[in-house]
């Protein structure tokens, strides 16, 4: 019986996840790995290595500075199917070049900091587009030698190997997640209101404490002061225990790639991690620790105008006191 077309396309989306899945699994290049991810964590960066993951902007920076060397080789592409403006690819082949090493060493940083599965994809990712900057050298040393036919054909060979880590790049960010906020479901799972967790005497001083509110993992640390605080248990940077974390200067640190965040409000102090913890508003009733999550400004006027509406049809007298 002969295949139509549509199956031999799901035949060959099939091949190529695949591909991709029994790359996630390989581990011969683990030893390679190993030895690379040691060598970009030594890099002697200091707060540039939170610079370069991103943190001041909210998620990885990586996607973003892609976009010149990307954008400069594809426009590159375009103007040598016209005869005549070998001059203006050229230049755009170096701007390309010059800015494809920055955008390389923020995704070493980000790439030291992944899981191994990521990590295996992350490396041929690496090597596709370090091909691509090779092919592009090439093409822009031909160019300059007044070789432009060879010069294009670098080019759209080193186009090709981009298009290559591009697609390796896609499946790393969205079916791999590296580059997601790991906690961004909380706000939307966990419902308004308080809810308890326990009573005051089952958390220890200092001990970072693990409960569940609507079957989302909180992390709970009471002071001995007898201030409580509670984030979200999962990090945000890949989901990493917090509560099996070290606790020291109101601070909670991930024991999986090290990322800090300040208890009082989850605040990311310092990465890999991009974005902060959901945190939540503590309090005592009856011997027992209540948590609301912390609403921003205009969710807390919505989340208090709830209440209120709650309130008045529960005790109609409420409305005239509200009033």
């Amino acid at each position: 019986m002969s295949t139509t077309p549509r199956r031999r396309s799901r035949m060959r989306q099939s091949r190529l996840l695949w591909l991709l899945d029994r790359l996630e699994r390989e581990p011969r290049a683990d030893a390679v790995i190993d030895a690379v991810r040691k060598g970009v964590r030594a890099l002697p960066l200091g707060d540039r290595r939170d610079l370069l993951h991103g943190r001041w902007l909210g998620h990885p920076v990586h996607p973003l500075m892609v976009q010149v060397p990307i954008g400069s080789w594809l426009s590159a592409a375009v103007l040598d199917l016209y005869p005549g403006r070998s001059r203006e690819a050229g230049l755009l082949v170096g701007v390309g070049l010059a800015s494809a090493g920055p955008a390389a060493l923020a995704g070493w940083v980000d790439w030291a900091e992944l899981h191994r599965r990521q990590q295996r994809v992350g490396l041929v990712h690496a090597l596709a587009n370090s091909a691509a900057v090779g092919l592009y050298a090439a093409s822009l040393t031909c160019r300059v030698r007044g070789r432009h036919a060879t010069g294009r054909a670098y080019g759209f060979l080193g186009l090709t190997a981009v298009a290559l880590g591009g697609m390796l790049g896609g499946h790393l960010a969205y079916r791999q997640a590296s580059g997601a906020n790991h906690a961004e479901e909380v706000p939307h799972v966990v419902t308004q209101g308080w809810h308890r967790i326990g009573p005051v005497a089952d958390f220890p001083a200092g001990r970072p404490v693990r409960r569940s509110v609507d079957d989302v993992p909180v992390l709970v640390v009471r002071e001995a002061g007898g201030a409580i605080h509670a984030l979200a248990e999962r990090c945000s940077h890949l989901a990493g225990p917090l509560s099996e974390g070290a606790v020291s200067d109101g601070c909670v640190q991930c024991p999986w790639h090290g990322s800090v965040f300040r208890l009082s409000d989850g605040w990311n102090v310092r990465g890999p991690a991009t974005a902060p913890q959901p945190s939540f508003e503590t309090r005592i009733a009856d011997g027992h620790v209540e948590i609301r999550l912390r609403q921003r400004d205009g969710d807390r006027q919505t989340h208090d105008g709830v209440e209120a509406r709650q309130r008045r049809r529960e005790d109609p007298e409420v409305h005239g006191r509200d009033s």
